[in-house]
């Protein structure tokens, strides 16, 4: 039995070295086809990127297979930063759906090898609509390419399998392609953060990107007390409004300082006699503030870099509110 585990455990670790040495082997036979793809960027790449420019419509993706998942993600990528552009199933298109191209629209055709059944029946109907027809062909010699108003060149000598038959090698090069392509086109339109933001509402990026300390301190009640409070007052309205804290605000409702929970209890180690106690002995006159127009992620950085939990928020030099890091962890922005 104990040569029999032996003999386990070295067939266990041989097997666990191969698994090693494929995937070594499929990362870098995958990141030098990208590397090479460097090559193929030319004044070629640059005129279809600024054709698709000038269109007046989408850009249009299609292809089979695996190519089609990578249309798919192209597509994703392009809308959201600021190029439309919408995917077409090719084998669908031949019953139906080139109705979704109009004039105006560009098509992009993604292949390796140019070839395929499906690619040469689609072909000539997308020219027959009056539509600029792109390759994005790994065989640059293919019937794909030949009929072609501009050759993205994706090549892929080799796919990363042993059987140089699933599609690997072919489907990254392809996707960073389309990346190369999505990022030059958002680039050339000035595409900005806050255009992102606008896209992205719902994601916790986009919310870092949009989302202002305005939108978020109205959610809790103020917590706020005049210098002529008494304890008790400031106790209550810490403990009511539930932020750890109240502002302290004159009669034209100027900020004049802050107490926070931690100063009511260093106050009460100090002493006991609260009616020998004002207001105005145990705020801090020298209160952390954010404008209610300022980012919350500016108020997150201002938090951190003062190691405190709330800001009292601002409007045209008035007190109006808190915002606590609790609200910027509820909506993702920490």
């Amino acid at each position: 039995m104990v040569i029999f585990a032996k003999l386990k455990t070295l067939l266990d670790l041989k097997l666990s070295k191969n698994i090693q040495s494929t995937a070594k082997k499929v990362l870098r036979e995958e990141s030098e086809a990208i590397s090479n793809l460097i090559d193929s960027i030319d004044s070629d790449f640059e005129a279809c990127v600024e054709y698709l420019m000038q269109i007046p419509g989408r850009i249009v993706f299609t292809g089979i297979g695996k190519s089609a998942i990578i249309a798919q993600k192209i597509v994703a990528s392009m809308n959201s930063t600021g190029t439309p552009a919408l995917f077409m199933h090719a084998a669908d298109a031949i019953h139906g759906d080139l109705g979704m191209i109009q004039t105006g629209d560009a098509v992009v055709c993604i292949s390796k090898s140019g070839d395929t059944p499906e690619i040469k029946v689609l072909v000539p109907l997308i020219k027959r609509l009056g539509v600029a027809l792109i390759a994005m062909v790994s065989n640059k010699k293919s019937y794909l390419a030949a009929q072609s108003d501009f050759v993205l060149h994706a090549l892929a000598e080799q796919e990363a399998d042993v059987l140089n038959l699933a599609p690997t090698t072919s489907t990254t090069v392809a996707l960073a392609l389309g990346d190369a392509l999505t990022v030059c086109l958002l680039e050339c339109r000035g595409f900005t953060a806050q255009d992102f933001a606008k896209y992205h509402p719902g994601g916790a990026l986009g919310k870092r990107l949009y989302l202002k300390v305005g939108d978020l301190y109205p959610l809790h009640e103020f917590p706020v007390i005049l210098p002529s409070a008494s304890i008790q007052d400031a106790i209550h309205e810490i403990s009511s409004k539930r932020l750890g804290a109240t502002a302290v605000v004159d009669v034209r409702g100027d900020l004049v300082g802050i107490i926070t929970d931690g100063d009511v209890r260093r106050m009460l180690e100090r002493s006991t006699d609260w009616a020998t106690i004002q207001i105005t002995d145990m705020m801090n006159t020298s209160p952390k503030t954010i404008d209610a127009e300022a980012f919350a992620t500016e108020a997150l950085a201002r938090m951190q870099s003062n190691n405190i939990t709330q800001l009292v928020v601002t409007a045209q030099k008035k007190a109006v509110g808190f915002i606590h890091l609790h609200d910027l962890l509820k909506e993702g922005i920490v």
